[in-house]
């Protein structure tokens, strides 16, 4: 995007911005109702956050997928633009591509709204696996700078299959695993709270729901 379009982007939709970069695991282990009922989950997300009239202009969604590859298949839109992609399954798990993409692309987009004078909300990064990472001694660096930095929000969920070592030396804060293929249930509490935190100001601390007893698998 140029510096012009930019502009006019900001131009036509002046409110502030929350931005959320899912981070999603599409590894042939993720084939079959997992990658169908995660596909339903983003469309229950679009369809949630475009249906509240101030999450549709604040809240912004990009996906990253991570298999053999990582590679950004949604670039950051307000959620009344956003169409979610069809996810398919296949290759390998190279999760640390796939987050230090998402971090990447977070950063790229603040410095858009600086330029742009556009004010923010602390952005979201949020991880979806039934895997696990190679080598997370980077990673986990990276996360906690960032996080002590206030500069991203990083949450983890491991779906049946994870290992939550890998995800517990990543992410600063408790990392959750779903319940099944709860990806939908997963998606409402995220948009919920998403919406939460689009009608507050930028820079004040929201409480986030902790029901998450809907998705969440516990003990």
């Amino acid at each position: 995007m140029s510096a012009l379009e930019e502009s006019v982007e900001f131009a036509l939709n002046a409110q502030p911005r929350c931005a959320c970069v899912l981070i999603l695991d599409t590894s042939s282990s993720m084939a079959g109702p997992r990658i169908d009922a995660l596909n339903a989950g983003l469309r229950t997300f679009r369809d949630e956050l475009a249906a509240d009239h101030v999450a549709s202009q604040r809240v912004e969604v990009a996906i990253v997928e991570f298999n053999t590859h990582a590679r950004v298949v949604q670039d950051f839109v307000t959620a009344d633009q956003f169409s979610p992609p069809t996810l398919t399954a296949k290759g390998t798990t190279d999760m640390a591509s796939g987050v230090n993409q998402a971090l990447d692309l977070l950063q790229r987009r603040k410095r858009q709204y600086a330029s742009n004078g556009v004010p923010y909300y602390r952005p979201w990064a949020f991880l979806i696996t039934d895997g696990e990472i190679s080598d997370p001694q980077q990673v986990a660096q990276r996360v906690s700078e960032e996080e002590s930095r206030r500069a991203v929000t990083f949450f983890a969920v491991g779906v049946e299959g994870a290992r939550e070592d890998s995800l517990r030396s990543i992410s600063v804060r408790p990392h959750k695993m779903l319940s099944g293929v709860k990806f939908k249930e997963l998606f409402l509490w995220l948009s919920a709270s998403l919406q939460g935190v689009s009608r507050a100001k930028p820079g004040e601390m929201v409480a986030l729901d902790n029901n998450t007893g809907t998705w969440e698998m516990v003990g």
